[in-house]
């Protein structure tokens, strides 16, 4: 096998995604592997999508988005439609992450809170049968 492309195990190894992942991408037209016959061959271009793809879902970035992004690579404008439109998503994104960190530390520090008051009422709780005894 060439350096220029890998085996569908290869990839797997490679990448640690599962056969069933790399099918998957390829239905939703995210990679765009050579066949030949049943065996698929996944160029450069596929593996740096790969890449993308996994930088994206880590992200929280939508299989669509991902979709319309790696789209925009062969438009021939030096990659600006894409850049300019993975950062307009980014900027979405981390929005959205920042809002569910926020709705998280109040979640966390409401738990705490509920926590402090249990302890409380344990002991004291602890401290009445101690007492009645």
């Amino acid at each position: 096998m060439s350096d220029d492309v890998m085996t569908i195990r290869q990839m797997c190894d490679a990448y640690q995604v599962t056969p069933r992942t790399l099918r998957f991408y390829e239905s939703k037209e995210l990679l765009s592997p050579i066949r030949q016959g049943q065996r698929r061959l996944f160029t450069r271009r596929d593996r740096a999508r790969l890449k993308l793809i996994q930088r994206g879902k880590r992200f929280g970035f939508s299989l669509e988005d991902l979709r319309k992004l790696l789209d925009l690579y062969d438009r021939g404008d030096q990659q600006h439609s894409q850049i300019a439109a993975a950062y307009e998503v980014a900027g979405e994104r981390l929005a959205d992450m920042e809002r569910q960190r926020a709705e998280l530390d109040a979640a966390i520090a409401e738990l705490r809170e509920q926590m402090t008051w249990g302890a409380r009422m344990l002991a004291s709780l602890e401290e009445n049968r101690d007492a009645a005894e």
